[in-house]
């Protein structure tokens, strides 16, 4: 089995495998390239991730910066807009919904090491997807941690760390996050 496919099954995984060290810098060049496009730029810049993406749907909007580690491993569906300053570190795979609006200074994390230290000397590490449903709003500053899951028609509130899944018709707040608001559900006309 090779270290892509570990880190792809949740397994342990050696992070400077070459292979991975490579894709990983290929995207960082290809994120470096894309935020360093002028503003008049948007639509090429955006092209340029839509083609790093796994898949992505229409109406993409990405403000610089943007920074990811694989790109092939998110997925985001229609209507997708992220502010300025977001990083996804997508060692699993990282799928949006359509209609999510990302606010500034926020981080997605797949990836986690081991609790012993030892291993983590080794560079051993494993990663868990994150899922967010559609119709989600997350504020600044957000931080969503490994495994979550963040289901549809959400508000996450600004400079929350989430930890734990959150359900659907929710706003969620704080440090863990927990769901203060039940919201009705989303109805289509």
């Amino acid at each position: 089995m090779t270290e892509l496919e570990k880190m792809r099954s949740g397994q342990f995984y050696y992070a400077e495998d070459p292979m991975l060290r490579e894709s990983r810098n290929r995207c960082k060049r290809l994120c470096r390239e894309a935020n360093l496009l002028p503003p008049e730029q948007n639509a090429e810049r955006n092209q340029m991730f839509r083609q790093l993406f796994g898949a992505a749907g229409d109406n993409l909007y990405i403000e610089p910066s943007f920074w990811c580690d694989y790109g092939f491993l998110i997925t985001v569906g229609d209507n997708f807009y992220i502010n300025h300053n977001c990083v996804i570190l997508d060692s699993a795979p990282v799928t949006f919904g359509d209609n999510v609006f990302i606010a500034p200074n926020c981080g997605f994390y797949t990836a986690t090491h081991p609790v012993d230290a030892l291993q983590r000397r080794e560079a051993k590490e494993y990663a868990l997807p994150i899922t967010v449903g559609s119709d989600v709003w997350i504020g600044g500053g957000v931080t969503v941690l490994p495994g979550v899951t963040i289901g549809s028609n959400c508000v996450i509130g600004a400079g929350s760390v989430v930890v734990h899944d959150i359900p659907d018709n929710s706003v969620a707040v704080g440090n863990p996050c927990k769901v203060i608001k039940t919201l009705d559900p989303i109805t289509t006309h």
